[in-house]
């Protein structure tokens, strides 16, 4: 019985490698050092600013954010904008609608910090609240997924990839324009590159290529995705760190609890 269980589970095994691996070698995401990586990281809160001047200039036209929160633009580890800027973003740059306007037929209206981010105006386009999480970047090797315990899943370095992995090739099919993407699964994506030099303008003049602006915005869909990443490094930094002076202790009662025992001549 146990070694046919020990041979299905070899085989499912295999099944399950086989099926990640022919998805992972679709696209090719490279590695990037972002700041919040290692037990260590966290968020840089001007790269999350401008992150989330890019998706407000650029990305909101077609994809949403249904899953957060405006008010959380002021949470300290996130942008941290004052109370102030959290109002006059949502009342400036957002819209939300409101189905109790206009005698219950709804309409919109300026949004405030309690409202979430609305969903996107494109249907086809997926909403990013979470992408960061949703997509995993690495699989190998042959793709078993070990190398995340070293790299994380690679949802940032997904949507990193994917922004700057454009060759300025495109193609045809059925009437609609595709266009080749190093990192996109099947290697033609039907999103035209959203990103070029200089599209967002910085008030510190920090550098605006695509790299840059890509390495920002992936940066803010990480927060989105994992708003709490910095309190739960922290916590669990000082969880360790009490974790070990327990066994320490422990250790030492062990010690003397034994001592009288194992000095004992037989």
């Amino acid at each position: 019985m146990f070694k046919k269980t020990s041979t299905a589970l070899v085989f499912a095994f295999a099944l399950t490698s086989g099926g990640c691996y022919a998805a992972g070698s679709q696209g090719h995401v490279h590695d990037h050092d972002f700041s919040f990586e290692g037990p260590f990281g966290s968020y840089d809160q001007e790269q999350l600013r401008r992150g989330l001047k890019i998706y407000t200039e650029v990305c909101s036209s077609c994809h949403g954010m249904k899953f957060v929160p405006i008010r959380t633009l002021g949470d300290k580890g996130g942008p941290a904008l004052s109370k102030d800027e959290v109002r006059a973003y949502a009342d400036q740059f957002v819209e939300v609608w409101d189905q109790s306007l206009n005698d219950g037929e709804g309409d919109y209206r300026a949004a405030l910090p309690a409202d979430h981010f609305p969903v996107g105006g494109n249907s086809n386009a997926p909403d990013l609240s979470l992408m960061a999480k949703a997509r995993a970047g690495f699989h190998g090797p042959a793709g078993t997924g070990i190398n995340q315990l070293l790299k994380g899943m690679g949802g940032p370095e997904y949507i990193l990839s994917l922004l700057t992995g454009y060759t300025g090739n495109d193609k045809t099919v059925s009437g609609a324009t595709l266009y080749e993407n190093t990192a996109y699964p099947g290697g033609w994506i039907s999103m035209a590159p959203p990103l070029y030099d200089e599209a967002v303008e910085f008030s510190d003049g920090h550098k605006n290529d695509v790299e840059h602006l890509s390495e920002d915005v992936s940066a803010f869909l990480m927060w989105t995705a994992e708003p709490k990443l910095n309190q739960r490094k922290r916590a669990g930094t000082v969880g360790v760190l009490i974790l070990g002076v327990l066994t320490f202790l422990l250790f030492l009662a062990n010690k003397a609890l034994w001592a009288p025992i194992k000095g004992r001549k037989t």
